[in-house]
């Protein structure tokens, strides 16, 4: 059998790297998206059903009947399980088939027919984590400082952007674009138009950041992979903006399919006692709106880019954060599917 060092192509690495890696999870919706009734998503290509039981735990699915192939997430939820609607086959969360009402002793029923996805709702959000066939079991996942504390406090934003993930990536691995594209932004009007950049290593992955400018814009992006793909980052802000230190933003990049994500943005500052209920109210009633504003400059130029933006590039020295990380994700994606090659 071959090692897998010479069956994976650069094709292979590509599609995987654009797909989104495995092995590791992802936020795939906000909290409030899953009620009583199923919900049908796609997520790094995979369609899943999601629904809450009884008790209000999420379970997670492929989205796709044993039977005949129908959707599951448009069928009942009956709390441990989905019933399809167009026979009425009942899938359990861990993907067993409970029930056939519509034959005796069905020769699925108690049979592992469908993939099940590991699922953990953190901080008004759902994770799912996303195995390959050499490592089905999820991985261990932690998260920054800033979603982990009661020091903290947070709002989550998310939006849908049809543009590969990848572009949503670089964009934050991009500080100096703040000072350009948001450079009417209440938060971001201040810094020099020209910096110095530099890469320091952290045990987690890579900061990129602005030599000598720390807390006067974005100018600081940090990027982490324990068990996921976190990016951090911090703006300063002005007194007015309310109680609290430095305004952060936690941010991932949830791959749809090749051509659509999900972002995922938690806002947050440090702040306990009465001053997080004056910074939470001023955030609803202030300077939401504003945050938006600047996301959307995001996602429209993001969405405009040509298909082959990415093929056509003249790179230069504030790059190097983008370019570091983007060898990072193909040598995992190489990793990965040697890996898997072996094991197969």
């Amino acid at each position: 059998m071959p090692d897998g060092m010479n069956d994976v192509t650069q094709e292979m690495i590509d599609k995987r790297v654009n797909i989104g890696l495995k092995n590791m999870w992802y936020p795939v919706l906000p909290s409030w998206g899953v009620r009583n009734d199923p919900v049908g998503i796609t997520r790094l290509s995979e369609n899943i059903a999601i629904w809450r039981d009884n008790d209000g735990a999420v379970h997670a699915i492929e989205d796709r009947c044993p039977h005949r192939g129908a959707r599951m997430s448009l069928g009942w939820n009956l709390g441990d399980r989905l019933a399809c609607w167009y026979h009425g086959v009942e899938v359990k969360g861990d993907g067993v088939v409970a029930d056939v009402p519509a034959v005796s002793n069905c020769a699925m029923e108690g049979k592992k027919t469908t993939k099940s996805y590991p699922v953990k709702e953190i901080e008004g959000a759902i994770f799912l984590y996303f195995g390959d066939d050499a490592n089905p079991e999820p991985c261990e996942l932690n998260l920054p400082e800033q979603l982990t504390s009661d020091e903290y406090s947070n709002f989550v934003t998310t939006s849908m952007w049809n543009c590969n993930y990848r572009y949503a990536v670089d964009n934050v691995m991009d500080p100096m674009h703040g000072a350009y594209l948001h450079a009417v932004s209440h938060t971001m009007a201040w810094g020099d138009k020209e910096a110095e950049m530099q890469i320091v290593k952290t045990d987690e992955g890579l900061i990129f950041e602005k030599v000598g400018q720390r807390d006067v814009n974005f100018d600081w992006v940090e990027i982490g992979d324990t068990g996921t793909i976190w990016l951090r980052l911090s703006i300063p802000y002005r007194k007015s903006a309310g109680p609290g230190g430095s305004f952060y933003i936690v941010g991932f990049a949830t791959p749809v399919d090749e051509e659509h994500c999900q972002v995922f943005f938690w806002r947050i500052r440090k702040v306990e006692g009465w001053k997080k209920d004056v910074w939470r109210f001023m955030y609803r009633n202030r300077l939401e709106k504003l945050h938006w504003d600047v996301l959307e400059q995001d996602r429209i130029l993001l969405q405009d880019m040509a298909p082959d933006a990415r093929d056509n590039e003249l790179l230069y020295d504030h790059d190097q954060g983008l370019a570091r990380v983007r060898r990072i994700l193909k040598q995992k994606a190489e990793e990965q599917l040697k890996t898997l090659v072996a094991a197969e």
